[in-house]
């Protein structure tokens, strides 16, 4: 074989094989899981910095946020389910609708959301909260904090932790928030410490198209401070007792 021809080879099963490869790659993103990283702290205890998840696409059927880019080729969502009370969900964000945000479902459509010093009220009704053990959260600088925790059970059973670490917070008494149709009410469990929608002007009502996913497992984890291409660092970083973590 010359040179040429095998060159005309190698081009060609090349191409035979990385072409088929990135679109599975592409129908496995958009229709099954997609990976994403938690970049802040706003759903500690239950996801930290450095956590890497894999989200389900199909949770929720699809709208023109599943596809990358968000290109314009349809509206509301193909094969619609609706969340429940309790997911954690990525979404993005109303006000651009491109910022990727992981929040928690906290009201449906229609319900009334109210937080009185610090409690969740949904429809009129307290939501349960403990106190339990402290957060033992371990800081970039090395130094360990701990944290005041609590165990939350929503209405339909679903219970996990927060954290509450600001006493008459600015975001622990605020008005009733009605919900509106195809709409949801997102809060993270760093309840000091989120941006969510609360804040109407900078998160507020998200709308069911919004969805990408359900969050769904922790692939990977490194502490703060370590990045996932630097891997000199994982023998000291890697958090390894959250590896295959389900996210609650």
């Amino acid at each position: 074989m010359s040179v040429q021809a095998e060159r005309t080879h190698q081009k060609s099963s090349f191409t035979t094989v990385i072409i088929p490869a990135l679109l599975l790659a592409l129908v496995v993103r958009i229709f099954l899981f997609q990976p994403f990283n938690i970049p802040s702290g706003s759903m500690i205890p239950t996801l930290l910095i450095g956590d890497y998840l894999f989200v389900s696409k199909y949770s929720y059927g699809y709208s023109r946020y599943s596809i990358p880019f968000s290109p314009d080729l349809f509206s509301g969502r193909i094969f619609g389910s609706m969340p429940e009370r309790g997911d954690v969900v990525v979404f993005k964000l109303p006000t651009d609708n491109k910022t990727d945000y992981i929040k928690r479902v906290i009201g449906l459509p229609g319900d009334e959301i109210q937080m009185k010093h610090g409690t969740l009220f949904i429809n009129g009704e307290e939501v349960k909260k403990e106190r339990i053990e402290d957060l033992a959260y371990d800081e970039p600088s090395g130094r360990v904090r701990n944290l005041p925790q609590y165990r939350e059970t929503l209405p339909n059973g679903v219970s996990y932790r927060i954290l509450d670490t600001v006493n008459e917070g600015i975001s622990d008494n605020t008005e009733v928030y009605e919900v509106p149709e195809g709409h949801l009410f997102m809060m993270g469990d760093n309840r000091d410490n989120s941006t969510d929608s609360r804040f109407l002007n900078e998160v507020g009502y998200v709308p069911f198209e919004n969805l990408i996913g359900h969050a769904q497992v922790i692939f990977f984890s490194l502490g703060e401070g370590a990045h996932f291409w630097q891997i000199w660092k994982w023998p000291t970083a890697i958090r390894g007792s959250r590896i295959f973590d389900l996210v609650r």
